[in-house]
């Protein structure tokens, strides 16, 4: 499967994981996340066992430095996802592919051209328009998401200098050391599960470990200031879900940004084409 499929596919999982993250907005951040890596875990564990993998991987503290980047990037995001709209909380986020362009550019010499900037400018434009002016996200609550997105922007470049581990490796660092980094606060504000809230925490585990699988095998096989544009159709499924399911209205600059990013994507993966 190609950099451009494994990350549309990526996009789309997390999209479908932020719904059960925010369908259980009652239960403490971190809770989630334990939960989410307890599953992720286990599904790496029987593959590892399955495929005969080594689960360590070679360069530890890399892999270690992947995991605890992701897991304060995962835990801010989530944040955001509980407290403001679930367009907005997605809108914020996905700035990191904006930080993991420039970080590219700062520690693994990967230059983006002069068209790429114009479709990231392309695809922050929609960005802006989505955004807007809403009084219910604080300056505070965008400045969560605005430090998840750097977090999760050098988790991404981390996973471009581990090119050469297993992808189920660097998949398998990251709930095994955010639930490390968060199991103690779980049990000091544990909040037990009710009814459904089981389904959507399984649900977001699942989801998640496929979302990450798509993600790593992406950001191995192409450079990432060229495949990063396309987490900008994650703002598009948000909207949609966060309409149909939450009753959050969706005004008609948000119609302008959707179309923005859209173009950006396909501007994106037209000129990659033309460069191969």
């Amino acid at each position: 499967m190609s950099a451009t499929k494994n990350m549309i596919f990526s996009t789309v999982f997390f999209a479908i994981m932020q719904v059960c993250v925010k369908s259980v907005k009652h239960i403490p951040v971190f809770e989630i996340i334990v939960f989410r890596s307890a599953i992720i875990v286990l599904i790496c564990c029987f593959f590892f066992y399955r495929h005969k993998v080594n689960p360590w991987g070679k360069n530890k503290p890399l892999l270690i430095a992947r995991g605890v980047t992701g897991s304060i990037a995962l835990l801010l995001f989530f944040y955001t996802l509980q407290h403001i709209p679930l367009a907005y909380a997605t809108t914020i986020q996905y700035l990191s592919p904006i930080f993991t362009v420039v970080l590219a550019g700062l520690f693994l010499k990967e230059r983006a051209t002069a068209s790429q900037w114009f479709f990231l400018s392309l695809a922050f434009s929609g960005i802006v328009c989505i955004q807007g002016f809403d009084s219910r996200v604080s300056l505070t609550l965008a400045l969560i998401g605005v430090c998840s997105a750097f977090m999760s922007a050098t988790a991404y470049n981390l996973i471009r200098v581990l090119k050469d581990e297993n992808p189920l490796v660097i998949v398998f660092y990251f709930p095994f050391v955010a639930g490390i980094i968060y199991t103690p606060l779980t049990v000091m504000y544990w909040e037990t599960p009710q009814g459904q809230d089981w389904f959507f925490l399984i649900a977001a585990g699942i989801s998640t470990y496929f979302a990450h699988t798509h993600m790593t095998k992406a950001y191995q096989a192409e450079r990432a200031s060229s495949i990063v544009h396309f987490k900008y159709l994650g703002t598009v499924f948000s909207l949609i879900f966060g309409y149909v399911l939450f009753n959050e209205s969706i005004v008609l600059m948000s119609f302008v940004g959707m179309t923005l990013i859209i173009l950006a994507a396909i501007g994106t993966q037209l000129y990659t084409k033309r460069q191969q």
